[in-house]
């Protein structure tokens, strides 16, 4: 599998309707002038089909931010990956705000994980530290954690296809950007955790950073050489500063 260059747009709870369809129309454009990366959006539920609408048939990838792990039952306010199955091909698991302010556990994120591969969608699994956990010299063993406990259990064929983004969470809307070398060798160090379970599937997988990507530092994030583009929140919002990250990654092109 090519590891083309991947910039994620994360709209978290974030942008009108209006403004949803707008800017999906704009990332549309920006995509078609980018040939060598594969541009994803994931904006909140209720604007998911407007979002897709938007897209029509662009090179714009669509997903959701989470959903539940089984296909049905009385989990009121939850989405089943086979209801988004329909509507999109991505979902996001185990972003640091969902363990963070949610509580999911690896465990938790382990079964979201296998329900959306059951239901045929793409899933990007998020793993990171917190800074108390790389202040006190865990964060590898924190992540490691994360990745062996995602993966337990999975088919070797899906895992060779992941995509996963490090996301540390003291560089998550605070404006703090990991180094590239630092964020270099984390994702280093993630792929090289995924091929202890998979062999082979390291080369294969793509790995995004995600923390504080803005135009100032994608070019030097993405040129990293494990480092397979980003997972964006705020300067995903506007194509002013997505534009450039698009932009920063297809100058890489890298297969």
């Amino acid at each position: 599998m090519s590891r083309r260059p991947v910039v994620a747009g994360n709209w978290k709870m974030n942008l009108s309707l209006s403004d949803s369809a707008a800017l999906a129309a704009q990332v549309t454009d920006l995509a078609k002038d980018a040939p060598k990366v594969d541009v994803l959006l994931f904006p909140p539920f209720p604007w998911l089909i407007p979002v897709r609408d938007a897209i029509g048939d662009a090179p714009v990838g669509l997903g959701a931010q989470t959903c539940h792990s089984t296909v049905s039952g009385a989990f009121t306010g939850e989405v089943a990956p086979e209801m988004l199955a329909d509507v999109c091909a991505f979902v996001l698991v185990g972003h640091s705000e969902r363990r963070q302010l949610f509580g999911e556990s690896n465990d938790v994120v382990a079964s979201k994980l296998a329900a959306v591969l059951r239901a045929g969608l793409q899933p990007v699994l998020c793993v990171g530290e917190t800074l108390a956990e790389r202040e006190a010299g865990t964060a590898q063993a924190v992540v490691g954690g994360q990745v062996d406990a995602a993966l337990a259990g999975i088919d070797p064929a899906a895992v060779a296809s992941l995509l996963i983004a490090y996301e540390p969470v003291w560089a998550i809307g605070t404006g703090l950007a990991a180094t590239a070398d630092d964020a270099q060798d984390m994702c280093a160090f993630v792929r090289a955790r995924v091929d202890t379970q998979v062999p082979g599937a390291g080369n294969t997988l793509r790995v995004l950073y995600g923390g504080s990507v803005t135009p100032a530092n994608a070019a030097e994030l993405f040129a990293q050489a494990d480092i397979d583009g980003g997972l964006v929140g705020g300067a995903s919002l506007k194509a002013t500063t997505f534009g450039p990250l698009i932009e920063a990654a297809n100058a890489i092109g890298r297969v």
